[in-house]
């Protein structure tokens, strides 16, 4: 029981301090993380050590080894570094978008994505406690793209991937609000999670298991009346800063 009461207090301190350099703190959510699609009940979890997906997972392993052992400096390496800070998603999704995204800039649409974004990412932190799966770094005893963040996220579980949902579920919601955009808002958004394996602190089936909780996560959201009359708020803002 103490060793459960410690792991969720690990999971809720990353969570929070995650949120935090996202600068999104001081979200409403639009649901609790009980309300939300629980991904254990519509997901398989993690494949076995034994099994086919797991020697995939292996496979895509050693190739983000290769990028960032071979060129750390290279286009897609440097690319996994800057997708790991997540202070700057807004940015980085600003330009796809066509506009700043901010508070100051677009009030609207960013408390969307503070309040939804949040709401998506705090419902896996039961499936991460749950699973505990161990991040590829630490199972091959091997260094990461971005050192500095081992040793928080060393105990922490794997599966799913927490920058992958928020990747695609920030990608999700802006292509709702600008879906002239959509190709590159998605290329983005796909490439947000790829960078995790790259990095080596995520495993290709945690990844890919996270584009599909973000997907449900928002359909989710899109039931909650607050969140549909903050989407139109969004909308509106745009075509008037857009102009």
């Amino acid at each position: 029981m103490r060793r459960v009461s410690i792991l969720v207090t690990l999971l809720l301190g990353v969570v929070f301090s995650l949120s935090a350099q996202e600068d999104y703190k001081g979200a409403n959510l639009y649901f609790q993380p009980e309300q939300m699609p629980d991904m254990k009940q519509f997901l398989p979890g993690p494949p076995a050590d034994d099994s086919e997906a797991f020697k995939y997972d292996l496979a895509v392993y050693e190739l983000g080894k290769k990028i960032r052992q071979t060129d750390p400096e290279a286009a897609a390496a440097a690319q996994a570094q800057s997708d790991n800070r997540l202070n700057n998603l807004c940015r980085q999704f600003s330009k796809p978008f066509g506009i700043e995204i901010s508070a100051e800039n677009t009030p609207q649409i960013y408390l969307l994505l503070r309040d939804g974004v949040i709401t998506c990412v705090k419902s896996i932190i039961g499936p991460k406690e749950y699973y505990h799966r161990t991040r590829p770094f630490a199972y091959h005893k091997e260094g990461t793209l971005m050192p500095d963040r081992e040793g928080m996220l060393h105990q922490n579980g794997s599966f799913p991937s927490g920058h992958t949902l928020r990747g695609w579920a920030t990608a999700l919601l802006l292509v709702e609000i600008n879906p002239d955009a959509a190709e590159e808002l998605l290329a983005l958004g796909y490439q947000y999670g790829q960078s995790r394996v790259i990095s080596g602190y995520h495993w290709q089936s945690d990844v890919d298991a996270s584009r599909l909780v973000a997907a449900a996560a928002v359909a989710k959201l899109h039931t909650s009346k607050r969140f549909c009359k903050q989407m139109r708020r969004a909308k509106r803002e745009f075509l008037r800063v857009s102009k």
